[in-house]
C-alpha cells in the first residue's frame, strides 16, 4: 500500500513537472515588435476587439489545439502559438527515472535483508533520496539542471549501500565492478545473439574457490558428472551460491520456485534469512546443475528424489544432502551443508554446566543400557551422539552406528547407512550387527516398534545403545516408546538415562549489549530481583554493522538440557505404569531441572537472550 501511494504520488509530481517545464519552453522570449506608429490597422482592431477578452500583446495561447477565440486567430499580425502542456520527451525521461528508482529500491530492500546490511536505514534512505528527487526538478527552472539533481538524489544512496554491502561479501558477489559489469555486458549481448568469448572459458575460469564433486548414488566420487556441469549455464552463479551460503555459516540451502524467479533462503543457526534471488531461466539451471551432480533424474520434476554431492573449499570437503519435492510452482531443492570441520568433537564442547556434564560422562561409560536423545528436528541430537560416541575409546570398544544417512565419518567406527529402497532398515541392521559382537551400538532414530524391541533388547543383553526420538521432553520420551508398542517392564530394565535438548542462539560478545531487566520479569521466572543487575540482548539500535556477526547479533549455538537419570525408583514407577506427573515429581527430587531454569541460567550467564530462550523452548 505505502508503495502504491509513492507512486501515484511520484506520477502526479511527473505530470505537474511536465506541465510546468513545458509551458516555460514555449513562452516567446519578449512580444513581438509593434506596427509602426504602435497600432494595428483599424480592420484588426475592430477584429481583435470584438468580445470581452482584453487585447492580447502576442499570439501565444495555452492549449494543445488552435485555438477558437475570435481574438487569438490568424488576423493578429503575430502568428499564433500552441503552447503543449504535455512534454512527451520530458515525461517519458521522467518515467524511466521513475522505473530505474523503484527498481533499485526493490533491490536494495531485498540485498540488504539477505545480507543483513541494516535493511531499515537503507531502505528509509532510498525513499527519503526518491522522494525529495522529483520535487526538487520543479525548484530548477532549467530541466537538465533539475534532472541532474534528481539523478544526485536517488544515485547517492544507491551508491553508498553498493560500497557497504561490497565489503561484506566475497569478490564474485561484488556489484559495479569491472569483472561484474563485464559479465552483465556480456550477458546483455548474448540475448540479442552477440556472443563475446566462449561460455566454457568465462564458465569455468571465473567464480568462487570453490570445486564441486559429483557423486553416484551410493555415494561414490564421479568425476564425469563434475565435468557435465562445468559448462553448463549458471555454473558459476551455483558456486556462487553455494560459496556465499559457506561464508555465513549456513546449514542449509532453500531453493524455492515461484511464478517467475527462483526464491532462495539459507538457515544460519537455526533461522531463515532471504537471499538474493535468480530469475526462473538461471534458477532452472542451478537446479539441474545439483541434479546432475547427485545422479538424480533431471527428467522427473514431481516425484521427490534425493541424492548428496560433494565440495571442495580451501583444502577441506563438504559434504552436501540433496532432496527434491515437486510443488505447485515448480521443483524445489533442499541441500543440507555437512561440514565436518563444525561437528562438536567433545561433549565438553556441548556448553553443558559442570553437573550435567559429569551426569552425561558416567552414563555412556555404563556396560550396558540404553540412552535417548530426544528432541525436535535440528535440535542437534545427533551431533550430541557423536560427541557421546567420541568420549568411548574405539580401540578398546567394538562401536558400530546405523544411520539414516551417515552424516559425519567417525575413526575406527563401523558406520553403516540404512537404504529402505533396498530393504535395508533400521530393525534389519540391527538384527545383522548384534551378531557381529558390538560393545557400543548408536542407532540414528527410533521410529518403529521393531526398532524400539530390538533397542531395548541389545540394551538388556549387554550392549550400550544409544539413539534418539522425537519429544518434546524427558518424560514425554517415556511414554514415546510406550506408544510404539514397548512393554513398560522392558523400558524400566534397559533405559538408563534421557536426554531433552534444543539449540538457542549464542549472543555475539562484541556488539551485545545489556539492559535492566523488569523486577516483574524476574518475579516471575523465580529470580531475586536484587541480585540480577543486567541481562544481554542483541543491539536495538546498532550505530554500525558488527564486522564479527554480521550484524546479526547472535552468532553461533548453545544447548539448552534437560537430563532424566533413571533411579531405581523412577524404574519402579515406569513398570508400574505411573502417570507423567509422578515421574516428573519424582525426578524433580532428585534434582532435575527443567529445559526453562536451564535457560535462565544461560541467560544470566550472558549467553543469550529471553527472546531467544522463549522462541526455542516452550
Amino acid at each position: 500500500m505505502n508503495s502504491l501511494k509513492s507512486i501515484i504520488i511520484t506520477l502526479g509530481m511527473l505530470s505537474l513537472l511536465s506541465f510546468s517545464q513545458a509551458g516555460l519552453a514555449q513562452q516567446p522570449a519578449s512580444a513581438p515588435p509593434p506596427n509602426q506608429g504602435g497600432t494595428l490597422p483599424a480592420q484588426q482592431q475592430s477584429i481583435t476587439s470584438v468580445g470581452k477578452h482584453p487585447k492580447p500583446h502576442d499570439g501565444f495561447a495555452r492549449g494543445n489545439v488552435v485555438p477558437s477565440r475570435p481574438d487569438h486567430g490568424l488576423q493578429t499580425r503575430v502568428a499564433p502559438q500552441v503552447g503543449m502542456y504535455l512534454s512527451v520527451v520530458k515525461l517519458v525521461v521522467l518515467i524511466a527515472v521513475l522505473a530505474f528508482w523503484l527498481h533499485y529500491m526493490n533491490w536494495v530492500h531485498e540485498d540488504s535483508r539477505g545480507l543483513q546490511v541494516r535493511p531499515p536505514f537503507w531502505n528509509s534512505l532510498m525513499l527519503m533520496g526518491g522522494v525529495a528527487a522529483f520535487p526538487a526538478v520543479l525548484c530548477v527552472p532549467v530541466f537538465a539542471a533539475g534532472f541532474f539533481v534528481m539523478l544526485a538524489s536517488i544515485g547517492s544512496p544507491l551508491g553508498f549501500y553498493i560500497v557497504e554491502r561490497n565489503s561484506r561479501v566475497p569478490d564474485s558477489r561484488k556489484v559495479m565492478t569491472r569483472d561484474h559489469l563485464t559479465k552483465w555486458s556480456r550477458r546483455q549481448l548474448a540475448k540479442v545473439g552477440i556472443n563475446i568469448g566462449g561460455r566454457e572459458k568465462t564458465d569455468t575460469a571465473s567464480g568462487p574457490p570453490i570445486k564441486f564433486m559429483g557423486k553416484t548414488k551410493s555415494g561414490q566420487r564421479d568425476d564425469n558428472r563434475t565435468r557435465q556441469v562445468e559448462s553448463s549455464r549458471g555454473y558459476v552463479a551455483a558456486k556462487e551460491l553455494v560459496y556465499d551460503a559457506l561464508l555465513r555459516r549456513a546449514t542449509d540451502i532453500h531453493l524455492e520456485p515461484k511464478d517467475d524467479e527462483l526464491s532462495v533462503r539459507i538457515r544460519i543457526d537455526g533461522v531463515m534469512y532471504p537471499a538474493e534471488p535468480f530469475d526462473k531461466a538461471i534458477g532452472d539451471a542451478i537446479v539441474n546443475i545439483f541434479k546432475v551432480l547427485c545422479a538424480i533424474d533431471i527428467t522427473e520434476k514431481r516425484r521427490s528424489q534425493d541424492g548428496s554431492f560433494g565440495a571442495i573449499v580451501e583444502g577441506r570437503e563438504i559434504d552436501f544432502r540433496v532432496a527434491s519435492q515437486g510443488t505447485r510452482h515448480g521443483e524445489k531443492l533442499s541441500m543440507r551443508i555437512l561440514d565436518q570441520t563444525n561437528s562438536v568433537g567433545t561433549i565438553e564442547g556441548l556448553g553443558m554446566r559442570k553437573q550435567l556434564q559429569r551426569e552425561l560422562e558416567s552414563t555412556i561409560v555404563q556396560p550396558h543400557g540404553l540412552m535417548l536423545v530426544c528432541g525436535p528436528t535440528g535440535a542437534g541430537k545427533s551431533t550430541t551422539l557423536y560427541a557421546c560416541i567420541n568420549g568411548i575409546d574405539s580401540y578398546e570398544k567394538n562401536i558400530i552406528t546405523v544411520e539414516d544417512p551417515v552424516e559425519y565419518k567417525m575413526d575406527n567406527v563401523t558406520q553403516i547407512e540404512v537404504n529402505t529402497k533396498s530393504g535395508n532398515t533400521f530393525g534389519q541392521s540391527l538384527r545383522s550387527i548384534l551378531r557381529q559382537d558390538p560393545d557400543v551400538i548408536m542407532i540414528g532414530e527410533i521410529r518403529d516398534e521393531e526398532t524400539a524391541k530390538i533397542a531395548c533388547q541389545a540394551a538388556n543383553t549387554g550392549h550400550m545403545v544409544f539413539s534418539t526420538v522425537h519429544a518434546n521432553d524427558t518424560i514425554t520420551a517415556l511414554y514415546r516408546l510406550l506408544d510404539l508398542g514397548v512393554e513398560p517392564f522392558m523400558i524400566s530394565t534397559s533405559i538408563s538415562a534421557i536426554l531433552a535438548q534444543r539449540l538457542a542462539r549464542r549472543l555475539c560478545t562484541k556488539c551485545r549489549e545489556a539492559y535492566k531487566p523488569k523486577a516483574e520479569l524476574l518475579k516471575a521466572v523465580g529470580l531475586p530481583p536484587e541480585k540480577i543487575k543486567e541481562f544481554y540482548r542483541p543491539p536495538t539500535k546498532p550505530t554500525s554493522i558488527c564486522t564479527k556477526c554480521n550484524g546479526l547479533g547472535y552468532l553461533g549455538r548453545v544447548g539448552v538440557f534437560e537430563m532424566l537419570i533413571i533411579t531405581p525408583r523412577i524404574r519402579d514407577m515406569i513398570r508400574d505404569a505411573a502417570n507423567m506427573s509422578a515421574i516428573r515429581n519424582e525426578a524433580r527430587k532428585n534434582g532435575m531441572l527443567y529445559m526453562q531454569e536451564e535457560g535462565l541460567r544461560l541467560v544470566v550467564r550472558g549467553l543469550t537472550s529471553v527472546d531467544e530462550i522463549s522462541r526455542v523452548v516452550k
